[in-house]
């Protein structure tokens, strides 16, 4: 089946059944460009619970198909690809995040999105790249276990005084950036301006001249005056900004990185996700009313 036929049949039938397909910015292009909302996890979180679609088609990995469904347990959400799962939010298990929190029990866990469900109904509350430091701050509690991303749980350690606990899990794909690559781009292009994301390592965040989530550096792309950026995320990310500020230059700072997970839906996968409804994310209500409550704590927050 041809591109342009591809796409017309999933309109169709998003028409039919009154679905929306959220994309996160690492899709690839092609799946960029059918989304009805484009963004990071915080934007597609409040896109998923405000939409009144009956239909969800989430184009990411599950732990967001997860979310969307945790939001809003009474429509339909579909994950395109079963094996689209992110390998940092395997990196907690719930055994061991209990065995965690029974050596501090007074600490409040500060969940990442890039989770489980069953892990974040164990937690207090849920944050996204770009609400991190704001959640930790709204928290009475000094004591924060901060799951899974060692890296953001570093970046957030910058602006408290707060004790925080870090998971030792990471992103490989921002924890492959390293301050060598920064440096030699910055050679190549020492106009630019460094963009980077809080998951990459500590030794790259210090170099950035802004450190932010993906849907920040969209808008900062488009507000700043500068011709060049280095940018320090996932390439479809990068993909996004040369095609929203085509007069712009946007540079990988290193080698491109890509998510494996991230690319694995192709529009096939979206055409048959919609025409058999398949692959429907399923949860206990009991994981989703206790994850809920994490998540709207987020949305609170943030």
């Amino acid at each position: 089946m041809r591109v342009d036929e591809l796409k017309e049949r999933i309109r169709d039938l998003q028409e039919e059944k009154g679905a929306v397909i959220l994309a996160h910015n690492y899709q690839p292009p092609q799946i960029q460009e059918i989304a009805d909302y484009l963004g990071d996890s915080l934007d597609l979180s409040r896109k998923a619970r405000d939409s009144v679609a009956r239909m969800i088609v989430f184009c990411g990995v599950r732990f967001m198909a997860e979310s969307a469904k945790i939001l809003s347990p009474e429509k339909t959400v579909l994950l395109p690809r079963r094996e689209a799962v992110c390998e940092m939010a395997a990196m907690v298990t719930l055994p061991e995040l209990r065995m965690l929190k029974a050596r501090y029990p007074g600490a409040v866990v500060v969940a990442y999105v890039n989770t489980t469900a069953e892990v974040k109904a164990e937690s207090d509350v849920c944050c996204t790249s770009a609400n991190a430091v704001k959640v930790v701050k709204k928290l009475k509690e000094d004591e924060i276990i901060f799951i899974p991303d060692r890296n953001l749980a570093s970046w957030v350690s910058r602006f408290t005084q707060k004790k925080i606990i870090p998971w030792n899990g990471y992103c490989y794909v921002h924890e492959r950036f390293t301050p060598e690559d920064v440096r030699e781009a910055k050679k190549l292009h020492p106009q630019a301006v460094v963009i980077v994301h809080p998951e990459c390592r500590p030794g790259v965040v210090d170099l950035a001249d802004k450190v932010e989530s993906t849907e920040g550096m969209v808008r900062l792309a488009k507000a700043l005056q500068a011709e060049e950026f280095i940018i320090g995320t996932e390439e479809g990310l990068i993909q996004r900004l040369h095609r929203e500020n085509p007069q712009k230059r946007f540079y990988s700072a290193g080698p491109a990185r890509m998510c494996r997970s991230m690319k694995y839906i192709r529009l096939e996968d979206v055409y048959l996700s919609l025409k058999e409804e398949r692959f429907k994310v399923e949860l206990p209500e009991t994981i989703i009313e206790k994850a809920r409550k994490a998540l709207d704590r987020m949305l609170e927050y943030g």
